[in-house]
């Protein structure tokens, strides 16, 4: 179930990065650079994000001995987040 989100400035902008492409699994760094926020503001927004259910996470299976950098953490709109942020977007 996707609960509502308070619809600040700021969860519209992160709610813009991924709608800029829903399929896309996107990754913190990505997301601050595309929205502009530091991280102190973006994941506390993906927190709430998730909690409600617009978005999911799941970590990247990686080996980061072998690859030279950590496993992230990807993000992508839920179905019914997809529905709820373009709802948001035209509202």
């Amino acid at each position: 179930m996707v609960e509502p989100v308070r619809a600040t400035v700021a969860v519209r902008r992160v709610l813009a990065a991924f709608l800029a492409d829903p399929d896309t699994d996107r990754y913190g760094l990505d997301l601050i650079r595309t929205s502009g926020y530091p991280s102190g503001t973006l994941y506390p927004i993906l927190t709430r994000l998730e909690t409600a259910g617009w978005i999911e996470a799941r970590w990247e299976d990686l080996d980061p001995a072998v690859a030279g950098r950590p496993a992230r953490r990807y993000y992508r709109l839920t179905a019914a987040g997809t529905v709820a942020a373009r709802r948001l977007r035209s509202g």
